[in-house]
């Protein structure tokens, strides 16, 4: 399988790890952004709210966004390895980078830690999957060329434009 064909509407490999790093790092600095600003409102004494926002969002969502980034670098970097080994993309990619991640970030605090990491990350990532297995086998009828027919339009059913007239 070539690795330049986009796969499912995704970025080809070596792009899809900037993709997703950069897109994990906007999830994780704009949630952040929101949680840090709940939680600077909550911890500030009155009259002092709006500089308890500002400094908790300025201080503490940038690194949540950088710890979203280097989960998706990592994910996204297994998810693409594997695609390259494997040379196939299914839902084992997924699983498997998922835990390779998780065991990947947690390697510093022993093994122990990084294979109850690695089970969890492969967890989370399986009922992912699994819902968007779910969702797909609902929703697929929908979406077939059958279903889609009626809704587009006929060709012979658009009339020809009049021609000008000729002087």
């Amino acid at each position: 399988m070539a690795q330049e064909e986009e796969v499912a509407g995704r970025e080809p490999c070596p792009w899809r790890i900037l993709d997703d790093t950069g897109a994990a790092f906007a999830m994780g600095a704009i949630g952040g952004s929101v949680y840090h600003a709940i939680k600077g409102y909550t911890n500030s004494p009155e009259g002092m709210r709006i500089k308890g926002i500002s400094s908790a969002v300025r201080n503490r969502a940038p690194i949540l966004g950088g710890s979203f980034a280097l989960w998706g670098m990592f994910y996204s970097g297994y998810d693409c390895s594997l695609l390259g080994i494997r040379e196939k993309d299914d839902i084992w990619n997924s699983i498997t980078a998922g835990a390779l991640t998780g065991g990947t970030l947690a390697v510093r605090h022993g093994a122990k830690a990084a294979l109850r990491s690695a089970a969890i990350g492969g967890l989370i990532l399986g009922v992912i999957e699994g819902i968007q297995l779910v969702f797909m086998n609902m929703f697929k009828d929908q979406y077939s060329p059958e279903a889609m027919a009626p809704q587009l339009p006929q060709l012979e059913s658009i009339p020809a434009p009049p021609s000008a007239p000729s002087q």
